[in-house]
């Protein structure tokens, strides 16, 4: 597979490892208590690292439309990378090898390690999709190719406006097209059919993993077959009808709620069966796509703001829509950090309001507009907007809004004393077993949970240095097989910790970074 190279590669291919840990902090919640739906503004490298503890290999979807890099220098997402933001974190990181940086070594830099970021967080049985067009499509598929493997699934082309009509065009080349390309966690992934069009066929609302029903017709006509006698269960009716099948058998097929049985005499009983060529419930997508109107979403996004003109390449509503409606089911969590001005939980709402489905969704937005637009479009379409015969009625849903906080470790690599210890410890027992903390009141205050038989500990005072001892040892309630013990020295000797089978961490030097 051929990789690509480019100056300020060696500093970045491994970077994600040494992003710092920050905390999110929640500044609100909208519409409801609670919410699992989150907008995040800052840096998205940094949230990316900081979602890691919750949602390493828990996304289900990916959508993002990072800069095109086109060199144009007229929106406020600066396209060709020259936020002064980047300009700081390419100088800290790349060194003064960044001096002689093009515009495509940037935009290389800046996203690579936001795309192993992304790789940590889907599920194995993901599927990313990441909008480009010609400036960096080449560069894009490489990297791609690095980091996922062989798992792009696919190169989705959509046709982004008409065909110009009238009036001479300015160049004898007019561009209507843009890609995206998907990629999977896994090499098994397969797009999902619309399961509402099967024809002659049955919803899935079971969500059985095999699809949706078909009907199999028992009664077979003038083939000389016995005539047999089934009885409907529910309301005792009878049918007796020429059939191949013994009456055991279909006895058997009504006890699996196997048999449809009509409403009244005149029909006949038909027997349910999975899978034929309309009820697969996996189905190919094809790779040219249809006309998704750029303008038509920009008029929208336009009446949201009554009528003001707040972002310019806003993506189609449609367009994501149709792609998560292929690639995920109801339940999906979906992530997109390049969030813009909130396309894809617009989306997102929309498809939970057309189908009754529960997805989720989680923005990241580096911009200051993240609140006066992001989170600003997705609390109207929540509430609704438009008035008279133009109002257009509300989706429903609900969002908390966060910011990045402090960082975990400080400058020194130690603990940082502001931030919660309560936090610390979630991060520690992630860390350690990819399980959010437990409570246990019978046990110590320093209990963070039980895991595959080990109990763990993080014996940690902000004011004061923490000790393992017998002492310690002695407030331990919780029974296990062995014992992961955090604290500032350990007094043990080595008779004891073989005795318990106790694995002593030193604070803050053996916690594992992300």
């Amino acid at each position: 597979m051929p990789t690509l190279e480019w100056i300020g590669k060696e500093k970045v291919i491994n970077h994600h490892q040494d992003v710092p840990f920050r905390l999110l902090e929640k500044k609100y919640t909208y519409n409801a208590e609670s919410s699992e739906n989150m907008i995040i503004h800052g840096d998205n490298l940094l949230a990316l690292k900081s979602l890691l503890p919750q949602y390493e290999g828990r996304v289900d979807c990916i959508y993002i439309d990072p800069p095109y890099n086109t060199g144009s220098e007229k929106w406020v997402y600066n396209d060709n990378v020259n936020d002064p933001r980047i300009k700081k974190w390419l100088g800290e990181v790349v060194g003064t090898e960044g001096e002689d940086l093009s515009r495509h070594d940037k935009w290389l830099c800046m996203m690579y390690p936001r795309l192993k970021l992304l790789y940590k967080l889907l599920s194995e049985q993901g599927v990313i999709f990441i909008s480009i067009d010609d400036n960096e499509l080449a560069n894009l598929r490489l990297i791609g190719d690095e980091i996922f493997g062989k798992n792009l699934v696919c190169m989705l082309v959509w046709k982004t406006k008409e065909e110009p009509k009238g009036i001479p065009p300015k160049s004898m080349c007019v561009v209507n097209q843009e890609y995206i390309l998907v990629y999977s966690k896994s090499s098994s992934y397969k797009f999902l059919g619309d399961l509402r069009k099967i024809e002659d066929g049955f919803k899935n609302p079971d969500n059985d993993h095999r699809g949706p029903w078909k009907r199999q017709y028992l009664q077979r006509f003038g083939q000389g077959f016995p005539i047999r006698t089934i009885k409907n269960p529910q309301n005792g009716m009878k049918f007796s009808f020429e059939t191949p099948y013994t009456e055991e058998k279909m006895k058997k097929w009504i006890e699996e709620k196997r048999i449809i049985f009509p409403m009244t005499n005149d029909m006949y009983p038909a027997k349910k069966e999975f899978f034929n060529e309309y009820n697969n419930p996996y189905k190919p997508i094809v790779t040219n796509l249809d006309l998704y109107s750029t303008k038509v979403n920009s008029e929208r996004l336009k009446s949201i703001f009554g009528g003001i003109k707040v972002f310019n390449y806003s993506k189609p509503i449609n367009l994501i829509a149709d792609l998560l409606k292929k690639s995920i089911n109801k339940n999906a969590i979906i992530l997109d950090s390049f969030a813009g001005s909130g396309t894809t939980a617009h989306a997102v709402l929309d498809l939970n309001k057309k189908d009754g489905g529960n997805r989720r969704f989680i923005l990241v937005e580096m911009m200051d507009y993240a609140e006066t637009i992001t989170a600003e479009r997705v609390k109207r379409v929540i509430d609704g907007y438009g008035e008279g015969s133009k109002a257009v009625d509300g989706l429903g849903g609900d969002f908390s809004y966060y910011e990045l906080g402090a960082p975990l470790f400080d400058e020194n690599k130690n603990l940082n004393e502001e931030v919660p210890t309560d936090e610390i410890r979630k991060y520690i027992y992630y860390m350690e077993t990819k399980q959010p903390p437990e409570v246990n009141t019978e046990d110590n205050e320093y209990f963070l949970g039980k895991h595959n038989d080990t109990a763990y500990y993080f014996y940690y005072e902000k004011e004061r240095s923490t000790t393992l001892n017998t002492d310690f040892l002695s407030t331990i309630k919780t029974k296990a097989s062995g014992y992961l013990i955090y604290a500032d020295v350990c007094a043990l000797s080595k008779a004891t910790m073989e005795k318990y089978n106790i694995t002593f961490k030193k604070i803050p030097r053996d916690i594992q970074k992300l």
